[in-house]
């Protein structure tokens, strides 16, 4: 099983930056791919970005230029940079670990971006 911890999240003007980071724990080898989605309320669970066991990295349209998905493999953690922050990325971000059989998330991080 893996562990998810997110942390990084809080309140921001718009145009600033925030970093999450998603720190694992558990059978970390198992995982194929990890990556951070978010909900805003009233909406349903959409994909930020994703980063594979080999690097490769995918984002959503909404989020490509401003947001970065990174990994430090030393510190098992998966960070999200997220620069340029509008109000429409106000929302819980979680993190996601995808194994052959499994998934695991994480309880969620607050961000809240204001106008």
């Amino acid at each position: 099983q893996v562990q998810l911890v997110e942390s990084g999240g809080g309140l921001v003007q718009s145009g600033g930056a925030l970093r999450l980071s998603c720190a694992a724990s558990g059978s970390i080898s198992s995982i194929a791919v990890m990556g951070w989605y978010r909900q805003a309320p009233g909406k349903q669970r959409e994909l930020v970005a994703t980063i594979a066991r080999g690097g490769s990295t995918n984002y959503a349209d909404s989020v490509k230029g401003r947001f970065t998905i990174s990994r430090d493999n030393a510190e098992n953690t998966v960070y999200l940079q997220m620069n340029s922050l509008k109000p429409e990325d106000t929302a819980v971000y979680y993190c996601n670990a995808n194994m052959i059989l499994r998934t695991s998330w994480g309880q969620g991080t607050q961000v809240t971006v204001s106008s």
